[in-house]
């Protein structure tokens, strides 16, 4: 099956993943004229109490910015971006944030935390594409019966809410039934690795915490650095900051003065998006990160990073290829 149109013209194949906090319209925008598709989770857009909707001046922002770049470089559009919705039950934002992105005709949704046909069904209206993340094949089979036109496998290693599995074991058993759009998460931070993943069988690369550790990046300078100087073995995998399972950062751990080695356990009850994000206040300062970051070696713009995975891209087919 070839991919949708959208995502068939990319500069290089990767898709940047929508993260808490850090995506917003800077990042997403330099993303997207970059060649890769840029994204942002709805709820990152959030507005007081009487103040203008944010969710709706971001899309109007990106999706402007994003056309005047089109008019000006006709040999070299920018690539689509996509919304990231969070459809678990604690989101009470996700009917006005669909019905905000059904408005702004978003080209590609990205649903997380549960599969809901009436989320397709809304993309599907505007003609959008629907990619769901998942962990495990049986969620993956899920996801498709109820509409999704692609999936996100979130492998081990992946920054933010992430799987246990290998990305062979979970690549493999998806390609055995399906032979839509997949992209794949976990530890994807070099061209290479974006070729790899395609060779296991994935479309796609799906990339995070490198953009982290980017200027238009929406992460404190203690975050970027901790990103640029931390690598594999500095993460630890917890369920006790939302109650699903995560990578996380050790260094920002023990400077909220909790034991990375000895950590407590939460469950999904726990889990509440109905202020915006599933972590407590509490636990703000505890910094999400993937097992990719040991490749990360300065912050610098994100159209810089992006030429270089475009350069490492090209080297590492033209080695396989000699």
């Amino acid at each position: 099956m070839s991919l949708p149109p959208i995502l068939s013209n990319l500069r290089i194949p990767v898709i940047a993943s929508p993260m808490f906090i850090v995506s917003n319209p800077d990042l997403v925008i330099a993303q997207c004229k970059a060649g890769i598709v840029g994204s942002f989770p709805a709820l990152n857009a959030r507005e007081k109490d009487g103040e203008p909707v944010q969710l709706e001046a971001w899309l109007t922002r990106i999706t402007e910015e994003l056309d005047r770049h089109n008019q000006a470089n006709p040999d070299n559009p920018a690539a689509p971006f996509a919304v990231n919705q969070i459809v678990h039950r604690s989101n009470v934002r996700l009917e006005r944030d669909i019905e905000i992105c059904v408005k702004h005709k978003v080209p590609l949704w990205i649903t997380s935390l549960g599969a809901r046909p009436e989320v397709n069904e809304a993309a599907h209206s505007v003609g959008g594409v629907v990619m769901h993340d998942i962990i495990n094949n049986t969620f993956a089979k899920k996801a498709i019966e109820k509409g999704a036109d692609g999936l996100i496998a979130v492998a081990a290693g992946a920054g933010g809410h992430a799987g246990m599995q290998s990305p062979f074991a979970l690549i493999q058993e998806i390609r055995t039934w399906f032979d839509g759009p997949i992209a794949l998460s976990g530890s994807i931070a070099t061209g290479r690795a974006v070729l790899a993943a395609q060779a296991m069988g994935a479309d796609l690369g799906y990339i995070g915490s490198p953009f982290i550790a980017t200027e238009e990046a929406n992460a404190v300078p203690e975050y970027k650095d901790m990103i640029v100087n931390s690598g594999a073995e500095d993460i630890v995998y917890s369920s006790l900051f939302t109650g699903v399972h995560g990578n996380y950062l050790k260094p920002s751990i023990r400077n909220a003065g909790l034991d990375p080695d000895d950590l407590e356990h939460a469950d999904a009850s726990s889990m509440n998006f109905s202020q915006g994000a599933s972590k407590p206040k509490a636990w703000s300062a505890i910094w999400g990160a993937g097992q990719g970051i040991g490749a990360i070696h300065k912050v610098q713009p994100a159209a810089a990073y992006i030429d270089q995975l475009a350069r490492e891209y090209a080297d590492a087919k033209a080695v396989l290829a000699a």
